[in-house]
């Protein structure tokens, strides 16, 4: 007795789907993950919420399942949940694999599968070269039905151009210098205002935001106490806000390879009578590049390495708990391209939680060799989601590190990005 006809599609191809519940999953010869994009029927996404991936996992009618008892990363889906605003569900696969790109790790493969796991349709993915990241496969509307297509577009910028063609930003950020004016609402922090239209962003680059005039000068002032201190090996320095310091020591030999260190520590809660106990709190950092003014490229927990390998993060800590540095992230200081003039450090809260419950905030710079050279540390107690720690910026040939230390609303790297234009 025959089983059930697998449907096996070309890229471009298209199948009707017939049953709502819906498993799929991509085969590569490398680590890779899976995530989904939910978009309109103009191809962008609704809110940064409908860009489904491991460390933001649910989604209306859209979960991404994690690796587990010896099966691949998933994405399952409810066809029938997904809101009627959403023309498709796309399905990504991005690799993670020492910067490895498609061309390198053979044919991937995209499954589907029903939800008893009967095999529904596959597709292989023939032609990839240098792609870093691919959309497999849509499911979309078609009148009152939903069909599959086979897309096979891969991106050479990664995550970036990805995210940056469908639009993921938060559709509400334009409207943040109008809220500045409400008098019942706390003050929004100084680089709440968008970055100027002609910057495009990790958002909708063709939709420029207003350009209101007041927000943007209230930054100025953490650069006020701008006291330019030098590197000593083995005499770390502590930094205060708006301090700079030039990336080169002793002897005026420049820095090469530098960590940036990010820590902090839950505050303790009371709990009745047994003491006390940590509240956990995932803050997540990230390195986001800017050149000539523009928004360049981003290192973070969805995107561990630029394109060009200059900039690493080396990992998301979910919970702030343990010594030391909770996240870091490596700069090779002559990788960086040529046009990137600006390396933003920024730390964000996942779940929205601010940095009220956050003490010993702190960033230091690390060289490869020499250890630790400076720290910047922040009393917690601010009540924001995000807060921009320090940049790296070219001037005169060479490469200084200033303290910024300022809060803003945040949950995402790419909600931060956007409120970045005051400080470069």
């Amino acid at each position: 007795m025959r089983g059930p006809t697998v449907i096996t599609l070309t890229k471009g191809g298209n199948a009707p789907i017939t049953t709502t519940g819906l498993t799929v999953t991509v085969d590569v010869a490398a680590n890779a993950d899976v995530s989904a994009l939910l978009v309109t029927d103009a191809g962008k996404v609704r809110t940064d919420a409908d860009f489904v991936f491991y460390n933001q996992p649910q989604g209306p009618g859209v979960t991404c399942v994690p690796p587990a008892g010896g099966q691949p990363w998933q994405i399952r889906l409810d066809l029938a949940q997904v809101p009627a605003d959403v023309h498709a569900v796309r399905i990504v696969s991005s690799l993670d694999d020492n910067g490895k790109v498609f061309g390198q790790v053979g044919q991937p493969v995209a499954r589907v599968a029903d939800a008893a796991g009967t095999p529904v349709a596959e597709f292989t993915m023939v032609d990839l070269n240098r792609e870093l990241i691919v959309v497999a496969l849509e499911f979309y509307r078609r009148g009152d039905t939903w069909k599959l297509r086979a897309i096979g577009q891969g991106y050479d910028g990664g995550l970036a151009d990805l995210i940056t063609d469908h639009g993921v930003s938060v559709d509400e950020e334009p409207a943040a210098p109008a809220a500045a004016s409400a008098p019942p609402a706390p003050p929004p922090p100084p680089a709440a205002a968008p970055l100027p239209p002609e910057a495009p962003t990790f958002g909708q680059p063709a939709t420029p935001p207003p350009p209101p005039p007041p927000p943007p000068a209230a930054p100025a002032a953490p650069p006020a106490s701008t006291g330019e201190v030098s590197l000593t090996k083995g005499r770390p320095v502590s930094l205060t806000k708006g301090q700079k310091v030039t990336l080169t020591k002793d002897g005026g030999q420049a820095l090469t390879l530098v960590r940036m260190g990010l820590g902090w520590d839950p505050i303790r809660k009371k709990s009745g009578m047994f003491g006390s106990r940590e509240v956990d709190v995932d803050l997540d950092a990230s390195a986001i590049l800017f050149a000539g003014g523009k928004l360049a490229d981003m290192a973070f927990y969805n995107n561990l390495r630029t394109r060009d390998g200059s900039i690493q993060h080396m990992g998301d800590n979910l919970t702030g708990q343990g010594e030391g540095d909770d996240e870091v992230v490596t700069v090779d200081l002559t990788r960086i391209p040529v046009h990137v003039d600006v390396v933003f450090f920024v730390v964000t809260s996942y779940q929205g939680q601010t940095f009220e419950q956050v003490d010993n905030a702190f960033c230091r710079l690390i060289d490869h060799r020499d250890g630790e050279l400076a720290r910047f540390a922040l009393a917690g107690g601010m009540p924001f989601t995000g807060l921009i720690m320090a940049k790296l910026y070219r001037e005169g040939g060479g490469w200084k590190f200033q303290a910024i230390g300022d809060g803003i609303q945040a949950k995402f790297p790419t909600e931060a990005a956007q409120q970045l234009g005051p400080y470069l």
